[in-house]
């Protein structure tokens, strides 16, 4: 079991760190996939509340992130590459407890953008803390815990490898599906709110092992406060 479990962590740390990439799906009315990767490892569970062309709405419970600094790049995929590193010693033991963690999925990657494309964004990568360690999650340096309160989230899904062409054009479309609905309108007083401080456009959500060649499951996410939504 000790063997399985080394091997599906090395599996992750194979797929952040791979430049390849594989199509995309260009169905973008898929948008309820259940991630394979889910079947064998602890995801974060939700509530879908709402699914439309191209995306659907989620409502998340409570849950603890383990996430880096900001991580200043022009890179996405170089950046969740430096981000899980640091995860990876973290669940390996290189933390406070000196304890080993169950690897968990999606990796998620929140990004800043940059006013400009040769510009340097900000990017933060988490690891979800699996239940039996969020209520006292070992410390580490360099590496924060993040408590989401409930949350909603506005999600899309796309197939593939990761690779930083796709993720901006990803977003556009998910932020264009929204277009004159109440959740982009939700989503909109939440950026807002938060202008004054660092807080990501979207999120990258990634699932899947560098083994798993069809199919494969990575979603843009844009989250918003529940009081943000509460009229809808």
């Amino acid at each position: 079991m000790a063997a399985t479990n080394m091997l599906l962590k090395f599996s992750v740390l194979l797929n952040l760190l791979s430049s390849s990439r594989l199509g995309l799906w260009r169905d973008q009315k898929h948008a309820g996939v259940f991630p394979p990767t889910c079947d064998r490892i602890e995801c974060p569970s939700f509530d879908v509340v709402h699914v439309g062309d191209g995306y659907e709405i989620r409502r998340y419970n409570s849950t603890v992130w383990m996430s880096t600094a900001p991580i200043p790049d022009i890179s996405l995929v170089e950046a969740t590459r430096s981000g899980f590193l640091q995860l990876f010693d973290y669940i390996q033991g290189k933390n406070s407890y000196e304890k080993q963690i169950e690897m968990t999925a999606p990796v998620i990657t929140e990004v800043s953008p940059s006013d400009g494309p040769f510009c340097t964004s900000s990017f933060v990568v988490s690891f979800y803390v699996p239940k039996e360690n969020q209520a006292n999650p070992p410390p580490a340096e360099g590496l924060h815990a993040q408590r989401w309160n409930p949350i909603y989230v506005a999600a899309r899904q796309f197939g593939g490898f990761v690779a930083d062409s796709d993720v901006a054009v990803e977003a556009a479309a998910l932020e264009a599906s929204l277009s004159g609905t109440t959740w982009a309108n939700a989503i909109q007083k939440s950026h807002e709110k938060e202008r004054s401080t660092s807080a990501s456009v979207y999120t990258v959500a990634q699932y899947n092992s560098p083994f798993e060649f069809d199919n494969r499951v990575n979603e843009i996410w844009m989250l918003f406060d529940m009081e943000d939504a509460s009229s809808i």
